[in-house]
């Protein structure tokens, strides 16, 4: 198997079915523009982000039934290199529609196939024969796997020698990090979770990052704030970058977009601070696309162009 710095896993992918129509209105048909059809599921975002930059990875995901190969084909267009788990069950579709009178977007997401134990095996030792730097996985896990899949993700990655990424939440989440990871991404609800807190202000985020970070469950973490940015902490740095001010089309995979450029940056050398300046300019750049388009190259760097030169000044200045 050919060598990849970056593997991104997706136990539950999606196509991602957008179109526009004009004005929701109960019990009649409504007037849907031309369908467009993307590959979608945390990791293979994360696969398809790293792309744009120029980047390589190989895509771990499954597939099943005619959607499955739908799926595969949408991939493949990406000139993503690609590791399939057949599975009995289809691969879901979500539907996201934009009403073009109000701009309100509607999400839909279905529910993940249903993954058989033999299917679960599959897919850790699909992971168990690739030795990449990095390994990331993204998603929620699809009905049938335990919420210990994660972790056992988690000790695979440990054998393999690789820093393992983990962008999901609850159970899996918590379970994946008793075993330890290089980096996590979680938002401030989640975080307060993971540090069994009810909320936590802006003021306190740092705090509870390094509570995980000094128990040994991860290295890295970043702290997604939306629309003002994110927060970076190591054991020795704590640092926010603002988002940069952006006319906000959708919201879909602006996370995984986020994620895919920080891992790039981290496979290409670059330090931890750089690599939330790239991560950071790639989600907020990913809002400014319609559907589950992601994000331009170009948008990025202008995206990067402002956070170095404006980023310091609109900083959170009680962290």
């Amino acid at each position: 198997m050919k060598r990849n710095k970056i593997v991104t896993l997706t136990v539950s992918p999606a196509i991602d079915k957008s179109t526009h129509f004009a004005g929701l209105v109960a019990e009649q048909k409504i007037r849907c523009e031309t369908p467009h059809f993307d590959a979608g599921g945390g990791g293979i975002n994360v696969s398809k982000a790293i792309a744009r930059l120029g980047g390589n990875s190989l895509a771990v995901f499954t597939v099943g039934g005619a959607s499955g190969e739908l799926l595969e084909e949408l991939v493949k267009k990406e000139g993503i290199d690609y590791k399939t788990i057949k599975t009995k069950s289809w691969t879901r579709e979500n539907f996201i529609a934009v009403d073009t009178l109000t701009n309100a977007q509607y999400r839909f997401g279905m529910p993940g196939p249903e993954i058989t134990d033999d299917e679960a095996q599959a897919i850790l030792t699909a992971l168990e024969e690739t030795k990449p730097d990095f390994l990331v996985a993204s998603g929620s896990l699809s009905p049938g796997l335990e919420d210990d899949f994660y972790e056992k993700v988690a000790t695979i990655a440990t054998n393999i020698g690789a820093k393992l990424i983990v962008d999901t939440s609850g159970t899996p989440l918590e379970r994946a990090i008793d075993k330890g990871v290089f980096l996590l991404k979680p938002n401030v609800g989640e975080l307060a979770r993971l540090v069994k807190a009810e909320s936590l202000e802006i003021n306190e985020v740092d705090d509870a990052a390094r509570e995980i970070i000094n128990k040994g469950k991860c290295e890295i973490m970043v702290v997604s704030l939306g629309a003002q940015g994110a927060v970076l902490v190591t054991k020795d740095i704590c640092e926010h970058i603002p988002a940069p001010p952006v006319q906000k089309k959708s919201t879909v995979g602006a996370g995984d977009s986020m994620v895919g450029g920080m891992v790039w940056a981290l496979s290409a050398g670059k330090s931890v601070s750089k690599m939330l300046h790239w991560g950071v300019a790639c989600g907020s750049a990913a809002t400014m696309n319609e559907g589950t388009q992601l994000f331009k190259q170009d948008d990025v760097h202008k995206l990067l162009n402002w956070i170095n030169t404006y980023g310091e000044k609109y900083q959170i200045r009680n962290l």
